[in-house]
């Protein structure tokens, strides 16, 4: 079969340079205006003196983690700093731009506190060094995406460094959080996708803060929340990013904000407490057989104590989830065993997409806790390249080895984010469910225009039968602005988990699974070339190498292309 080289088909529309040089400027200037003594004055007065609530971080500390930092080993983003006993960090090169992030979020406090009193200690000392390098607004330690999560981080670890502080050492914690806080609140050119995670930390950083200022603090970023939340948060829980680890963390942040606020003595706004219900139903939508969940849109599966830390919210006992997440776009599928989560509608667009992928009508299947098929995982965090946001990156087919959307790079990407542009306009879901299984069928027009294409997917699961059918068909297009159908290779990628044994049978075409609980799946298939090929899969922003199953077949001009594949056990499941 004649192999084509890689072809982006995307484009930019509605995306005018003029946007991005508009965005340089605004950045510019802003860079400007903070880099005066004036501004510094209004992030510093009035400054508060002392700290308040203790907002409680329901994520998972480990205090292992934390040990290596009291012993001056710091290992962030799969990199590590020996800083030594008491050493400081901030005056080192970090190994990576992706190691200093995490630095400067201070994501490793957590870690630290969770060590007790010696951790408070060493705590404070870092807080200190960093201020001495980088207390003055900059660029990257100030930037948004940091500066979020630090401020956050700092609110919820502000009653135990100030245990072991003097009255002059909380003074100076006090204010730079303030500070910190107020910068926050201010940023114009930040992504909208992130305004309620920006402003919930503004509004954890209020709590913690004592007196009228951190009430002032605080009112102004539940104003800004409860527009945010408005914006971001759909009827069903999901995210407009549409991302599943997305949903996740703003409702770990909206659970600190809850209790935050009733240890000041108020009740959340309802606009928060409706958010954290619609959020927590939709982390366990998402969560599946194995406690992780579905990896879409720049969300890998997190761990598992962290999802349930969601989960726990507001519930009322084991419930079913629901199948079909309308606003979100997913469709989830249950057998006995196998669990199936498919997208089911376009990307996000706009700012909004800055963490999407064009994974369209991809699939992720789990069969009791073991992960067999799952998309890359690609996250912001991680250490791997945006090709991996392309089609090929997800469980579902492409042509030609071409990518129905693709993120904006160079100036443009710099200025407006990695938005991904180029994707389908129109993507097609029915749902047909009965006693005897559940029918997805979806299309989608991604390869209309460059090759006069539709893909169609048909999936039905057996419950009974703990059986899952697919079936993948390119016809051509009736779109009058499609091109005629050309003659093209298709590819139906079926990445599997790195904890999945694989092997092909003698018959090179079936491919026999393995997951940890050593349980066979056959998967069968009709196509005319099957092919196991190394893949990626990503865990705490840290690649693991995989393999990925690839079905290849000629498609067009003047056929229909058909490929169809079956998942079923070796031997039934032990009741």
């Amino acid at each position: 079969m004649e192999r084509r080289a890689s072809r982006d088909l995307t484009t930019t529309p509605g995306l005018a340079p003029w946007s991005a040089l508009a965005r340089g400027f605004v950045r510019h200037a802003a860079e400007e205006w903070q880099s005066t003594g004036l501004y510094r004055l209004s992030l510093d007065n009035p400054a508060p003196k002392a700290l308040a609530a203790a907002p409680r971080d329901y994520r998972p500390s480990d205090p292992d983690i934390g040990r290596a930092i009291l012993a001056g080993r710091f290992t962030l983003a799969g990199a590590t700093l020996d800083v030594g006993p008491d050493g400081d960090p901030w005056d080192r090169t970090s190994p990576s731009r992706l190691y200093a992030v995490q630095l400067h979020r201070f994501a490793w406090l957590p870690d630290l506190l969770a060590t007790g009193d010696a951790g408070s200690r060493a705590a404070l000392r870092l807080f200190l060094d960093w201020r001495r390098l980088f207390g003055r607004v900059s660029p990257f330690a100030w930037g948004a995406d940091v500066l979020e999560r630090r401020v956050y981080g700092l609110a919820c670890a502000g009653r135990r460094i100030g245990a072991v502080a003097s009255e002059a050492e909380t003074a100076l914690f006090a204010g730079l959080l303030a500070a910190q806080a107020r910068h926050l609140g201010r940023v114009k050119d930040a992504s909208p996708a992130r305004a309620a995670e920006r402003a919930t930390a503004m509004a954890v950083a209020g709590t913690a803060l004592a007196g009228p200022i951190g009430e002032q603090i605080l009112s102004r970023a539940l104003t800004a929340l409860n527009k945010a939340l408005k914006d971001v948060v759909l009827p069903d829980g999901g995210l407009k990013t549409r991302s599943p680890e997305g949903a996740l963390e703003l409702a770990l942040d909206l659970l600190t904000l809850d209790d935050a606020l009733l240890q000041r003595g108020r009740e959340a706004p309802p606009e928060v407490s409706r958010a954290l219900d619609r959020l927590t139903g939709a982390v366990r939508f998402f969560t599946l057989g194995d406690g992780r969940l579905a990896c879409f849109h720049g969300g890998e599966g997190s761990d598992p104590a962290r999802v349930e830390a969601a989960r726990l919210h507001h519930d009322e006992g084991e419930t079913k989830a629901y199948g079909y997440a309308p606003h979100s776009g997913y469709h989830r599928l249950a057998g006995r065993t196998l669990q199936v989560m498919v997208d089911a509608a376009p990307a996000p667009d706009g700012p909004w997409s800055e963490t999407a992928c064009a994974h369209i009508l991809a699939l992720e299947v789990t069969a009791g806790r073991d992960r067999l098929i799952s998309n890359t995982a690609w996250s912001p965090r991680a250490a791997g390249p945006y090709a991996l946001r392309r089609t090929a990156g997800g469980c579902t087919a492409m042509l030609d080895d071409a990518t129905a959307g693709a993120p904006l790079t160079g100036f443009q990407g710099r200025m407006l984010g990695p938005r991904l542009v180029g994707g389908p306009q129109r993507v097609e879901a029915r749902r047909n469910e009965e006693k005897a299984g559940v029918w997805l069928e979806l299309a989608h027009d991604g390869w209309a225009r460059p090759f006069g294409l539709v893909h169609e997917r048909r999936i039905y699961l057996d419950p009974g039968g703990d059986e899952l059918r697919g079936e993948d068909r390119f016809i051509p297009s009736h779109d009058s602005h499609a091109h005629a159908p050309v003659a093209v290779d298709y590819a139906v990628r079926f990445h599997l988990h790195p904890d999945v044994k694989v092997s092909l049978a003698r018959d090179k075409k079936s491919v026999l699974l393995r997951g940890p609980s050593n349980r066979g799946w056959w998967f069968r298939n009709d196509a005319e070339q099957v092919v196991l090929e190394p893949s990626v899969h990503f865990e705490h922003g840290l690649p693991r190498r995989s393999v990925q199953i690839v079905l290849r077949g000629p498609a067009g001009p003047g056929m229909r292309a058909r490929v169809r594949w079956k998942l079923a056990t070796v031997e039934p499941a032990k009741d």
